[in-house]
């Protein structure tokens, strides 16, 4: 059975522009701004683990170690754009004998020649994320993450754990980008 290690290069940009989100906790002063940026960075970053999306471009490299090659091969984050340079090696030997299909939810289509063959590590890294800018995520994710921005903020000193939990808004958001196995 193989082992899957999913590896993340962050960027260091931040997928929110802090005035916004201040005005959707309604803030008006500069005050907590250093705490609303890592309360954002928080939500972004809870966002993109629940629906597996990278929400600014970033580096990801997945190590498949020890295991078959099948045909397809799902990229596990996304969105990948169809321009984006896509590396595989397998065993140290470069392939480019692939198909992307690009999206939300990236595949790779392998030719027949690496289908089927054993490897010890097959490494795959791709460029995923809306784009380069707060500006590209689209205008619902950014909507989530001030939504779970302002349950961190509101419910800083909850009494009991149950009381900060996670914005529904934000998981129904989630949900129509996270994939779905077939």
């Amino acid at each position: 059975m193989s082992k899957v290690v999913v590896q993340r290069d962050l960027n260091a940009a931040d997928p929110f522009v802090l005035g916004e989100v201040k005005a959707h906790l309604r803030v008006t002063f500069d005050d907590d701004d250093d705490d609303i940026q890592a309360k954002a960075r928080a939500a972004a970053a809870e966002f993109e683990q629940v629906a597996q999306m990278a929400l600014l471009n970033q580096t990801i490299r997945v190590n498949i170690l020890g295991g078959q090659i099948e045909s397809v091969l799902r990229l596990p984050i996304g969105p990948v754009d169809q321009s984006a340079t896509v590396s595989v090696t397998a065993d140290g030997v470069v392939w480019t004998d692939y198909d992307l299909i690009a999206g939300h939810r990236p595949v790779l289509l392998f030719s027949d020649d690496l289908t089927g063959a054993w490897v010890e590590r097959l490494v795959v890294e791709y460029t995923a994320g809306f784009g380069a800018a707060a500006s590209d995520v689209p205008a619902d994710i950014a909507e989530a993450v001030m939504d779970q921005t302002a349950i961190h903020f509101d419910g800083r000193s909850p009494m009991h754990r149950k009381d900060l939990s996670t914005s529904a808004h934000m998981m129904r958001i989630a949900a129509r980008y996270r994939g779905v196995q077939v």
